[in-house]
């Protein structure tokens, strides 16, 4: 996987967590540095956590799975994808301007399974765990953080866009891995 593709991969990733970071800013009254960092710092953190795991689960069992590897990656992908988009057409979650860990740590969790089974292909792909965790959370932390500022600043206009563009990037990718194995032996 090109460094090109990590990066549409990780703003694929990180567009739940802007979602619910513009929820977040919409919910806050007073906008502080610390509302941006605590959402960049969870969710980018758990999005680079979360594939790091699924890679090793992936690694564990890539050898049993070799042969069918490219249909797992293209499967993943997909149906996270289509559940972004089915998500983005979805109603409003409940605002709450808290940021706690009460709060925030099932946000992020939630907002990061999709990067667990990303994390599964990965081992398939022979990716660069290091490079690929490292773009994924902090390109997550900024646009977490931007997405609070722009829910503060705009409201929810931007919410269902958001996760409508990450699962198509997703499907996107999944074709492309797809075709690549198929075609050209990739």
């Amino acid at each position: 996987m090109s460094i090109f593709e990590l990066l549409l991969l990780s703003v694929g990733l990180a567009m739940d967590a802007f979602a619910v970071s513009i929820c977040k800013g919409l919910s806050v009254k007073q906008l502080k540095p610390r509302h941006l960092l605590t959402a960049g710092l969870y969710f980018g953190g758990f999005q680079a956590l979360m594939p790091l795991i699924g890679w090793l689960l992936g690694s564990s069992f890539e050898g049993l799975i070799k042969n069918v590897d490219h249909w797992i990656a293209f499967g993943l992908l997909v149906f996270i994808g289509a559940n972004m988009v089915r998500e983005s057409f979805g109603k409003a979650e409940e605002l709450n301007d808290s940021i706690s860990p009460k709060v925030m740590l099932p946000l992020a969790v939630a907002t990061s399974i999709d990067a667990l089974a990303v994390g599964v292909t990965f081992a398939f792909l022979n990716v660069n765990i290091w490079l690929a965790i490292a773009l994924i959370g902090a390109i997550t932390f900024v646009i977490s953080a931007v997405g609070v500022k722009i829910g503060n600043v705009f409201g929810a206009k931007y919410k269902s866009k958001a996760e409508l563009a990450g699962g198509i990037i997703l499907i996107a990718l999944a074709i492309k891995i797809l075709v690549e194995h198929l075609f050209f032996g990739a």
